[in-house]
């Protein structure tokens, strides 16, 4: 695959991609149930409430609670995809999803909208940017997410044959779809966005076109750039990281997320122990967002394609 491989295919939101692959699985697995904490349109379940209403499960305003039932669903032989906003379904609930999902290794789907700076307007409370520091620290938790539409739908579709707890995360604008229908997608492999030789810029979620964009302007500058979509934080996929750094021996990581406890801390500790190698981060400096539009914020934040071209810049010059 090369960059000129990745055009923008159109627009729409992640989260409708998972709704979307709710909306098929309500009619491929019986086994799935929907469990939501009152926020079935932003969720993106209406089509699933319609397709299957003896499998979908209003929770209300009762997070804590949801968590419980997706439990107890699981120990029956379902397969619970307990859905709600990043901040509400991670932090306000981090004690029962430790205690009775991920100490036992129970199959639930825990699966968060809203997640980062690109809530936008709603401001700091919802604006989640410490979640998959929480979720990847606990034992027997999947982590993984989505760069746009049509990889969170084939993600949504992956998770529910996936056997164990998984935290899928996703968001709320509408972004360009690059990823065609038909792309491969395998929970714990990287995807390869394209060769290069000069530095690895590893990636994740919103922050995937920007770094397209980015390589696209550093090459125009002569250099020769490699993307790695980790849509999979935890397992990560070491060997693709050290096959890539191997060769580029520069790496930048973006995510939108707080530079401790996300992508790059994990890709930090694997590199510092396994292949030692400068490094630049492209992520939330151990701060709260604000009230913003998305692109406002990732701008303001410095998580968008200027700041990924400059941090890349500081290691190829």
């Amino acid at each position: 695959m090369s960059l000129k491989d990745f055009t923008i295919l159109g627009n729409n939101d992640t989260r409708s991609g998972f709704g979307e692959g709710m909306s098929i699985l309500a009619d491929q697995n019986q086994d799935v149930v929907a469990l939501c904490a009152d926020l079935t349109d932003s969720l993106k379940l209406g089509s699933f409430k319609s397709k299957a209403p003896e499998r979908f499960i209003q929770c209300g305003i009762a997070e804590a609670n949801m968590i419980g039932l997706a439990a107890g669903l699981a120990i029956g032989g379902k397969i619970p995809f307990a859905t709600s906003f990043a901040n509400f379904v991670t932090g306000r609930v981090y004690d029962q999803i430790r205690q009775s999902v991920a100490y036992s290794n129970k199959n639930v789907k825990i699966c968060a909208s809203h997640a980062g700076l690109t809530l936008g307007e709603d401001g700091a409370t919802h604006q989640i940017l410490e979640d998959i520091g929480l979720m990847q620290m606990l034992p027997n938790m999947t982590v993984i997410h989505t760069c746009d539409y049509n990889q969170t739908l084939q993600a949504t579709l992956a998770v529910a044959e996936w056997d164990g707890p998984v935290y899928l995360r996703f968001g709320r604008p509408k972004m360009p779809i690059f990823i065609k229908p038909d792309a491969p997608f395998i929970i714990g492999k990287a995807q390869k966005i394209n060769e290069g030789k000069d530095l690895t810029i590893i990636c994740n979620g919103h922050l995937v076109w920007p770094s397209i964009e980015a390589a696209q302007i550093l090459e125009a500058q002569g250099y020769s750039i490699e993307i790695l979509n980790i849509h999979t934080i935890k397992p990560l996929d070491t060997e693709a990281i050290l096959e890539s750094v191997s060769k580029t021996k520069k790496v930048v990581v973006a995510e939108e997320h707080q530079r401790l406890g996300g992508l790059a801390s994990t890709v930090a500790l694997f590199l510092a122990e396994n292949l030692p190698t400068p490094m630049r981060v492209v992520a939330v400096q151990d701060t709260f967002g604000e009230s913003g539009t998305p692109g406002e914020l990732m701008t303001k934040y410095h998580l968008d394609t200027d700041s990924i071209v400059s941090k890349s810049k500081e290691l190829l010059k």
